[in-house]
């Protein structure tokens, strides 16, 4: 395929990914992030990455592309915005994080990286590749630098210049060259330490990094343990997830709510008053969270969360 053949073909895959709602969407050249090995490495060795072991493993395969998508020689990365100006409307209640009012991200997003893929393959038949959204050993937020998108905050959440930190990362590996963007090589964070100084738990390291012992939300999602005592006071009433560093943040000050169908928040969690919330029902829970991330922990973990965050506001 001649040079200007791949240039047009990225300009296409690009309005392609506009179209199926992506906001945003770079390529980088497929190799292998070698830089990263160490990082990882001592982030895991410390303890940081708590309970999360999976993310010691396969260190080989989340540095190199390749292993994943054998021949692989470009990366898409695309950024679906989820942010929304509504809020949770009663007084007291558990609150959630604006990943979560809607459909599960993961959902969400395999369609459209899907049709993008269907896209590509019409256009350029014989290609091979896999798309991910949170659910392979990949460093999705290298990519999303090396592709130009953006760079990865103080809270180290991607940030993007036209949109803010609010959005779903979407990784496509094809085994075909493209057109490439220049990897952003700024950190626009300047002086700024909004996130570091507001997080409630002081979860956020001065290198990019996140100690996942006391992030509220590794310890609302993923953790399989109950939340740390010393940790309990400060949540907040959270119960799924953290936006709060998100929130501070001068990038997202411009935020725009997301226009995707499936991200919006139901009148009926948006009102839901702190007594429902005490006595919600395994059945009410399948009806509102069945097709949510929130169901990936299920209903007894999640009353565990309700139940704790409700006894410390009542100790108060």
């Amino acid at each position: 395929m001649a040079a200007s053949d791949d240039k047009n073909l990225s300009v296409l895959i690009k309005e392609e990914a506009y179209r199926l709602g992506f906001n945003i969407c770079g390529i980088a050249p497929s190799r292998p992030l070698s830089e990263r090995e160490n990082i990882l490495k001592e982030w895991c060795s410390s303890g940081m990455n708590d309970g999360m072991g999976f993310m010691a493993r396969n260190i080989e395969k989340r540095i190199n592309p390749e292993i994943l998508v054998p021949g692989a020689r470009s990366v898409i990365v695309t950024g679906l915005n989820y942010y929304s100006d509504k809020k949770q409307s009663e007084p007291g209640v558990p609150i959630l994080s604006r990943y979560a009012f809607g459909e599960d991200y993961h959902d969400v997003n395999f369609k459209r990286l899907e049709k993008l893929l269907e896209f590509v393959r019409n256009i350029c038949p014989g290609t091979d590749g896999r798309y991910f959204t949170d659910s392979a050993p990949i460093l999705e937020k290298a990519w999303a630098r090396e592709a130009g998108i953006g760079w990865q905050g103080r809270h180290s959440v991607v940030i993007n210049e036209e949109i803010g930190s609010f959005f779903v990362i979407g990784i496509l590996i094809l085994n075909i060259e493209l057109d490439y963007d220049k990897p952003f090589s700024e950190d626009n964070c300047g002086d700024c330490r909004l996130c570091i100084d507001s997080c409630p738990t002081g979860a956020i390291n001065e290198n990019h990094t996140i100690d996942a012992r006391k992030c509220i939300a590794n310890l609302t999602i993923e953790s399989r343990g109950p939340v740390p005592e010393d940790i309990v006071p400060k949540m907040g009433m959270r119960v799924c997830g953290c936006d709060r560093c998100q929130e501070v943040c001068p990038w997202n000050r411009n935020a725009k709510p997301n226009n995707i169908p499936e991200f919006q928040l139901s009148e009926e969690l948006e009102k839901m008053n702190r007594e429902e919330w005490i006595n919600l029902s395994p059945e009410r829970f399948e009806r509102l969270f069945g097709k949510t991330v929130i169901a990936r922990r299920k209903y007894s973990f999640f009353m565990k969360n309700i139940e704790t965050v409700i006894k410390s506001d009542s100790q108060k």
